[in-house]
């Protein structure tokens, strides 16, 4: 665990999940696992007891759905940012996830890398949603996706990072370029897209990924 470690809880009915998730998590020293629990209820009382930076919350849970606990912790302000991890979703789930305020929708077949960039990524403020859950809400209203085909070279290659969750920070590193630059790229992303923010950009990403 460092100085600037991630606090982190699990909401998960499931023992072996639970024991999988918990395996993740203590095997890198960045994540500090605060508590864990095995139902609605107990998921809300354990992170208004402890507040803890990412909430790893199964939609399917006794007592109150995770869509419940998510609502219920907006409702009293509680800051944590909540990662859902689930097995399977209807059409509407993505939507109701990110509507009822969660950080992140994503499988639960994840890799442990990928399950880490998001926890990071949440946890820095973004959004980050599952290829697969991204599908789902990718033909939503809103965005003009012939904007993708005004894009430059450079500006697909940082969509393509937005779209991977990563960070401004990290596109940075991985371009070799300044985070003032990759602000700059974004901008003109959202512009030429016609959408609002990065996850609507991402899901155009998604969405048209072979233009």
């Amino acid at each position: 665990m460092t100085a600037r470690a991630v606090r982190a809880a699990i909401a998960e009915d499931e023992p072996q999940a639970r024991r999988t998730l918990r395996a993740y998590l203590d095997g890198v020293d960045w994540i500090q696992l605060a508590r864990e629990a095995s139902d609605g209820p107990a998921a809300v009382r354990l992170t208004l007891q402890h507040v803890p930076d990412v909430l790893l919350l199964d939609l399917k849970l006794p007592g109150l759905d995770g869509m419940g606990v998510v609502a219920e912790l907006r409702a009293r302000g509680v800051p944590t940012r909540v990662l859902i991890l689930t097995s399977t979703a209807g059409p509407a789930g993505p939507v109701l996830a990110l509507q009822s305020g969660a950080a992140g929708f994503l499988y639960k077949d994840v890799d442990p890398d990928a399950l880490m960039r998001a926890i990071r990524s949440v946890h820095d403020g973004h959004t980050v949603l599952a290829p697969g859950a991204a599908g789902l809400i990718a033909a939503r209203p809103g965005g003009d996706s012939r904007g993708i085909g005004a894009l430059t070279g450079r500006e697909r290659e940082v969509l393509a990072l937005i779209a991977d969750g990563r960070s401004n920070r990290e596109i940075a590193r991985l371009l070799t370029v300044s985070e003032k630059t990759v602000k700059t790229h974004v901008s003109a992303i959202l512009a030429k897209l016609g959408v609002a923010d990065r996850t609507q950009a991402a899901l155009l990403a998604v969405r048209h990924a072979g233009d």
